[in-house]
């Protein structure tokens, strides 16, 4: 057996004594380099709310959107929004403007693929 010391004898004492002072003593001498993992935020900022009929809709920052075609806005979009959703479908798409005609974001409207 391991710890064959009575409880409350001399060997005991010593021994928790020891335990308790590396409990509290080691993480400030010792690096156990247990620290967690620093995540990457994504680079974009996606905003993900419920459109209401069960699916979801996606805003996606207009700096992050590239593109001066149709074809071109859609892959971009498609780009951004498949790391965070898995292989989806774009249904839809739209431009959110703001009073002077400057395209602020993009609500992308995605279904999952067949």
């Amino acid at each position: 057996m391991w710890w064959t010391y009575p409880r409350g004898s001399v060997h005991y004492d010593v021994m928790v004594t020891l335990i308790l002072v590396f409990i509290f003593l080691a993480p400030l001498r010792v690096n156990f380099k247990d620290k967690p993992l620093e995540r990457a935020p994504h680079p974009t900022r996606v905003v993900i709310v419920p459109d209401g009929a069960g699916g979801f809709v996606y805003r996606v920052e207009a700096t992050a959107v590239h593109g001066s075609n149709d074809a071109e806005v859609r892959e971009s979009l498609l780009q951004i929004i498949e790391p965070i959703a898995g292989e989806v479908q774009l249904t839809r798409w739209e431009a959110v403007k703001d009073n002077r005609g400057h395209t602020n974001e993009y609500k992308a409207w995605v279904a999952a693929r067949p």
